[in-house]
């Protein structure tokens, strides 16, 4: 750290210590912080103005801080690959949004806070076309747009009073930096690890088909002992009735 945070307070005459604990856990336990979004807008002043501090204090964590200062947010990325654990159908949907919001951006179709709004209808045509599989249902796809919002990629918005749709989906702009090759390789692993399962679950298949057909054949050949059993069984019964008459 270049000055610790009792001297950028004593210096500031406006911030305390605590303010500065508060700014750095956020960015640590929250990644990025909007100043668009009323309960950050303290926290991302009192950082921006003592934007090396922080980065300083960032760097022995292993995190680095970036910002933008065009949509006004702050992200503290880590310098390494490791990360929150995510699941395949959580990298799927980062993918396609990320994927959804530089095709707008592209367009121009971007509102004023740098967020694309993203419609359920252009997500149902647009996330099997990319992914080759169908999207999750509703109940499922705001489970995994909560988790999103945690993660400050998007958020949901409620519809127009006279719009069908449950929901609708606001990208946000620091998707651009959170979502990238490291995402990218996560989806990558997860297609080995699938890859894996299938061969597995073929060598299972191939085990089990051989152990089935080497139970019907045990099967069939005690078939073939007990009806062999049941003829010599019948011919030793007419023998004997032949002896006795």
């Amino acid at each position: 750290m270049k000055r610790s945070w009792a001297t950028l307070s004593q210096t500031s005459g406006l911030y305390t210590v605590q303010d500065f604990e508060r700014a750095a856990y956020r960015l640590v336990t929250e990644q990025v912080l909007y100043r668009s979004d009323r309960h950050s807008r303290i926290a991302y002043d009192l950082i921006e103005t003592y934007f090396a501090d922080f980065a300083a204090a960032l760097e022995p964590l292993g995190m680095r801080l970036e910002r933008n200062a065009h949509y006004r947010y702050l992200v503290a990325m880590p310098s390494h690959g490791e990360g929150t654990p995510v699941t395949l159908e959580q990298t799927l949907l980062m993918l396609v949004l990320r994927q959804r919001y530089d095709e707008a951006m592209r367009q121009g179709q971007v509102e004023d806070l740098g967020e694309v709004m993203v419609e359920l209808p252009e997500l149902q045509e647009a996330y099997p076309a990319l992914t080759g599989r169908p999207m999750p249902e509703i109940g499922p796809l705001r489970e995994l747009l909560k988790t999103l919002k945690r993660w400050a990629v998007c958020r949901m918005l409620d519809p127009e009073p006279d719009d069908p749709q449950p929901f609708r989906i606001a990208v946000r702009p620091a998707i651009v930096e959170i979502v990238g090759a490291l995402w990218l390789q996560r989806l990558d692993q997860h297609n080995r690890d699938e890859d894996d399962s299938d061969d597995a679950a073929l060598d299972e298949a191939a085990t089990d088909d051989a152990d089935e057909a080497e139970t019907q054949a045990h099967a069939d050949a005690l078939t073939a002992q007990a009806s062999a059993e049941a003829e010599d069984d019948a011919d030793a019964h007419e023998e004997a009735a032949d002896v006795q008459a």
